[in-house]
Parts: C-alpha cells; sequence; structure tokens
C-alpha cells in the first residue's frame, strides 16, 4: 500500500498528480498546513516537518524529487520516467528537479504574502523580486518549449513526462504570483496540462482546505 501524506496546493501535489498518473493504488492523508506538521507522529515521517512524506511498504520517504525518481523507477510500465540509457533521461532529470527551482521562489512569495501575520513583517521589496525570479524561470520554460524540433507539445521531445507533472505543478503554484501572459508557449502547454485528468484529480476539492485564498497576489508598492 502506497500512502500519501499531503497538503493541497503544496509540492505534495505534484507527487499526487503522478500516483494518479501512474494508475497504481494509493491512499491520502491529508493535512493542514500548520503546526500540526511539527508534531513528533509527523516528524517520524519527514524529519523538517513538511509535505510531501510517502510510506510505501513498510518504508517512508520524504522530498517530492526522490518521491517522483522512484515511483517512475518502481512503475516503468507507465512511460512517466526516462530510464538510464534513454537519450531524454538527461532532460528528464533537469526538469524534474527545476520544479524545485521555481518552487522556492514560490515558497518566498507564500511566506510573504500569506504565512507572516503582520505586515510590518512583509517585504515590498523581497514581493517584486522573487516575483521577477519566477518570470526568469517562465523564461526557461517558454526557451525549451519554443525549441523547433517535433512534438514540443511537451518539454520532453519523446512526449508527455513526470517531468511535465514537476514542473506543470510549480506553475500552478507560480500563477498566484507571477502572470503567464507575457510567455504563450509556456501558457498554452499549462493549458493542456490542466485538460488532464490527473491534474483536476490533484485539485483541492471546492470545499477543502487550501493554502491559497485568492486567484493572484499583487506585489505590494511598498
Amino acid at each position: 500500500m502506497i500512502t500519501l501524506h499531503h497538503v493541497p496546493q503544496s509540492r505534495s501535489m505534484r507527487v499526487l498528480w503522478l500516483l494518479h498518473e501512474l494508475g497504481v493504488s494509493f491512499r491520502v492523508q491529508e493535512h493542514a498546513f500548520d503546526k500540526s506538521l511539527r508534531a513528533p507522529e509527523f516528524l517520524s515521517l519527514s524529519p523538517a516537518g513538511r509535505v510531501p512524506a510517502l510510506e510505501i511498504e513498510g518504508e517512508r520517504m520524504f522530498e517530492s524529487g526522490a518521491m517522483v525518481e522512484y515511483l517512475c523507477d518502481r512503475f516503468p510500465e507507465a512511460g512517466l520516467g526516462r530510464m538510464p540509457g534513454d537519450m531524454d533521461r538527461m532532460a528528464w532529470l533537469v526538469w524534474v528537479h527545476f520544479a524545485e527551482t521555481l518552487s522556492q521562489h514560490v515558497a518566498a512569495l507564500t511566506q510573504q504574502h500569506i504565512m507572516l501575520y503582520e505586515d510590518a513583517m512583509r517585504s515590498p521589496i523581497v514581493m517584486k523580486l522573487e516575483a521577477a525570479r519566477i518570470a526568469k524561470c517562465y523564461a526557461a520554460i517558454e526557451a525549451r518549449l519554443s525549441t523547433p524540433v517535433e512534438n514540443r507539445d511537451h518539454l520532453l521531445t519523446s512526449g508527455f513526462s513526470a517531468a511535465d507533472i514537476c514542473v506543470g505543478q510549480a506553475v500552478y503554484m507560480a500563477r498566484h504570483f507571477a502572470r503567464l501572459d507575457p510567455f504563450p508557449q509556456t501558457a498554452a502547454w499549462y493549458e493542456r496540462l490542466t485538460e488532464r485528468e490527473g491534474f483536476r484529480a490533484s485539485l483541492p476539492t471546492e470545499d477543502g482546505t487550501r493554502i491559497y485564498d485568492r486567484d493572484f497576489y499583487e506585489a505590494w508598492d511598498g
């Protein structure tokens, strides 16, 4: 049995999406995005008190990138990984882990806009810098998707993979702080991803808990 410890609209969403795409049996243990993640019971699963945490056949994992690699290796028949020797293996690894570069900027902005409890703690400079860094990440994705090769509907020439899941989920979060309008190829790619059943199944329910209570957070003017 696979158990995913999940907070809606967090990094654990990429693992939830992947599990849906893999078509394997699993269950989800949903958590609130609060101090309960520091409880000893949860820290035994994830020592830093972060999601995701994954339990699989008595073993425990933390770090979403590691989970993605492990699950794709464990279930190769789904075709979402790229094995050693595959022509797209290097690019697959790069883009799977590029998702964390983008997510770090999202995390900084989530803290600035949502987690800090007094306005005096917030920094308009940090908000603008981190939003600009997200845009630079979008530009990297745009350059990749604009490469003039066949089948550039996805990040890899060989088609849809966990790389699209990881980066697509990071873009899902990043769109709360930086718009995709200046990046047409990225916007079109993201729109295609949102049509997938696995993506839709990984979204928070209408009445469920969520981190973001609005669609977009503007950087402060100061």
